[in-house]
């Protein structure tokens, strides 16, 4: 059976604290990522993603780690039988401006096979076996990306070059013959339905098991902490459903992050996630996970990861949490598109924490909100920085179109509501949350809140000052910073 990983470790800049080999800036770049690589292996984590979608992204990364740490990987474990290297490619259907680098990723496969063989001498285990392919909206998609590896790479291996020489003849043989794809499903229509595109790409495939990639970031920037967690649970409940119908495992992933509104995963609270997401298999440990906790709590809660085993869904009635996905959405995104100057405006002195590449994406990037006149954002990670850093958390968004009724449906479903309000809503700033959110909001902060972060509620009053004098800006990236420490995570 191929290894199928329970932990993995991404590169989402969300780290308060800069990553070691990270450069004076706070930056982690360049070999400085494939330093990271090691480490995570190191930390325990089972699988190492490597983006080529979001950032420029070294693809001889294979080469590099074995060549500068050869003890580790001969002592310790086998790439490919014990640690996965899994590339995320950009989705040629929407990202076009970055479809070749789909291309370059994939030429880099089998050029990894041949460097693991001449390390070990007898490679029984492809090191890259799987990729990544974000914004899957149909099983066609997902179809053309294998069958690109396939046909056009490794396929060019019988072409005749010259005096009946064939391509293998020349460069040797292309391996592996075939490459696992994995859908990243990104928005609510395809995440609702995802049962139907996993349906679709299996039938007629002798596949053991399909991992399926379930974002967490982007529905929220996009529909609300609230609306993000029913459309994961209904998601996750359809593909339960289909692996019982079809009499094959789907192994759900989770890409979720600290910060409560995208997924409030950290060392001290992994139990939430199995609570949450009882039927993922794999769960995403992203930077603030990794770097802005001690390293024995951080090995400690990936030792736990590793021990959950799955479970059965939350149960959910799916129409009813359409109802209230489409009712919180609509305040959400009210209260996005009024706040959206603001958004942008503090986002500009948010640190980066790794080099990343402007591309167009589903909802346009900055991701746009669907259905709000054009509004764009920062990505996930920069719009949640900004609104903790004038003190009004995005968990709060939405929530007033909940009337108790729809309140204890979503505490049946979501069961870590409360505490996941609490552990945001510590760090608001009341004066902040009346100015720019009203009334109505002040009652919900007083609700979920039993004591605010008064030291962080300082930093963001010098923010919010600092942004509305005409004078001067200075020392507003440093309050920002402050105050991304004291959460432990940036955004």
């Amino acid at each position: 059976m191929p290894l199928i990983p329970k932990v993995m470790s991404t590169q989402h800049p969300d780290n308060a604290t800069p990553a070691p080999n990270a450069d004076k800036r706070g930056v982690l770049k360049g070999e400085g990522e494939v330093a990271e690589a090691v480490s995570v292996f190191a930390m325990g984590c089972d699988e190492q993603m490597w983006d080529s979608e979001g950032k420029e992204a070294d693809n001889q990364v294979v080469r590099k780690l074995l060549t500068n740490y050869p003890a580790f990987f001969r002592q310790e474990r086998l790439l490919g039988r014990d640690i996965a290297l899994t590339l995320r490619v950009p989705n040629p259907r929407i990202e076009r401006d970055m479809r070749k680098s789909m291309v370059e990723a994939l030429q880099s496969v089998p050029s990894a096979w041949d460097t693991v063989q001449g390390f070990y001498g007898d490679a029984q285990f492809a090191p890259i076996q799987e990729v990544i392919l974000p914004m899957t909206t149909s099983a066609e998609e997902i179809s053309l990306v294998e069958a690109y590896y396939r046909k056009i790479i490794v396929g060019q291996e019988d072409r005749d070059l010259l005096d009946g020489q064939s391509v293998k003849d020349w460069v040797g043989e292309f391996l592996p013959k075939r490459l696992r794809v994995i859908p990243l499903i990104e928005d609510m229509e395809h995440i609702l339905h995802s049962d139907r595109i996993v349906e679709e790409y299996v039938r007629d495939r002798d596949l053991p098991y399909q991992r399926v990639f379930l974002a967490r970031s982007d529905p929220a920037l996009n529909y609300g902490i609230v609306g993000a967690e029913l459309i994961l649970k209904v998601g996750l409940l359809r593909l339960h459903n289909l692996e019982q119908k079809l009499g094959i495992p789907l192994y759900p992933i989770i890409g979720a992050g600290s910060v409560p509104f995208r997924g409030h995963l950290t060392p001290v609270n992994v139990e939430r996630a199995f609570t949450e997401y009882p039927t993922a298999q794999t769960f995403t440990v992203q930077s603030a996970f990794k770097y802005d906790y001690g390293q024995d709590t951080v090995r400690n809660a990936i030792s736990q990861i590793h021990d959950h085993e799955r479970g059965e869904p939350v149960p959910v009635e799916q129409g009813r949490a359409v109802e209230i996905i489409e009712k919180t959405t609509a305040e959400y995104q009210s209260q996005v598109q009024r706040l959206a100057d603001t958004i942008r405006n503090v986002s500009s002195h948010v640190p980066k924490r790794r080099e990343r590449k402007m591309h167009v994406g589903l909802f346009g990037y900055g991701r746009s909100l669907g259905g709000v006149g054009g509004v764009t954002l920062p990505r996930a990670i920069g719009f949640s920085a900004s609104l903790y850093s004038i003190g009004v958390p995005p968990e709060l968004l939405g929530l007033g179109a909940l009337d108790d009724d729809d309140l204890a449906f979503v505490r049946e479903v979501y069961p870590s509501l409360d505490g996941d309000l609490r552990a945001a809503l510590q760090f608001a700033n009341e004066r902040h949350v009346k100015e720019l959110l009203g009334d109505p909001y002040m009652d919900i902060l007083g609700r979920f809140t039993d004591e605010l972060d008064r030291v962080h509620e300082g930093l963001t009053s010098a923010i919010w000052a600092s942004l509305n004098r005409d004078s001067s800006t200075v020392g507003i990236d440093h309050y920002i910073q402050e105050a991304a420490h004291l959460r432990l995570f940036l955004g």
